[in-house]
């Protein structure tokens, strides 16, 4: 499958698929697909995966794009200002927060929830409970509003994060929460009582927009 990456305020995908090959996408992810192109809801991991994902915001399904012919064409957009981010799957699985998530494919591409390792995290972090990650052999997309900036940390690195700037971050990554400190940055300091704090090691993606609970829905099409 080959892609190309277009546009500066609202990046698309541009993708061409082969006869059998098959894509995850975001539901409203969807520009336009040429003729051959078939698509369907379909939630991975089946019924058994169906609560987890519920409780992580992305909705119960995703977009699964079939092509029936060669040559066929597919556009993708995440419906928000912003950039596109190519995540191989190779350096290891993906975790992404909500809204972010864009399009996976490849060989035994799985797409599953898992649960934050820290309870502080969980319902502290921005980044929610429950969040998406993405393993296997393949190839996956990752919108971020605004700019991206990557950061990787080697072990034991840490990195503080600025709630909603989190897009999407290597499975190897540790992460928790932490306050703010001081009353007057917690009344005036517009960061919220908490910050996302995170341990290497592993690749992060930040984005330079915070990402709003309307963003994010938009992203995945409601």
């Amino acid at each position: 499958m080959d892609y190309q990456l277009a546009g500066e305020i609202a990046q698309t995908a541009h993708l061409r698929i082969d006869r059998g090959e098959r894509l995850w996408a975001s539901k409203g992810a969807l520009v336009s697909h040429g003729a051959g192109v078939e698509w369907d809801l379909k939630i991975p991991g089946g019924v058994g995966g169906a609560l987890r994902r519920s409780l992580s915001g992305e909705g119960l399904s995703l977009a699964l794009f079939t092509c029936r012919r060669d040559g066929g064409r597919l556009t993708l957009g995440a419906n928000a200002p912003g950039h596109i981010a190519v995540w191989d799957l190779s350096d290891g699985p993906v975790i992404t927060t909500r809204g972010a998530f864009l399009a996976a494919w490849g060989d035994d591409v799985d797409i599953t929830v898992t649960v934050a390792r820290r309870a502080g995290a969980a319902f502290f972090g921005g980044a929610g409970l429950f969040l998406q990650q993405i393993s296997g052999r393949g190839t996956v997309l990752v919108h971020g509003s605004g700019d991206f900036s990557e950061e990787y940390l080697a072990a034991g690195d840490e990195l503080v994060v600025s709630t909603g700037n989190l897009a999407a971050f290597a499975g190897s990554i540790d992460y928790d929460i932490q306050t703010v400190g001081g009353l007057k940055k917690t009344l005036f300091g517009r960061e919220g009582l908490f910050m996302t704090h995170l341990r290497g090691p592993g690749k992060v993606l930040l984005q330079t927009l915070k990402r709003t609970a309307l963003q994010a829905a938009a992203t995945r099409g409601g």
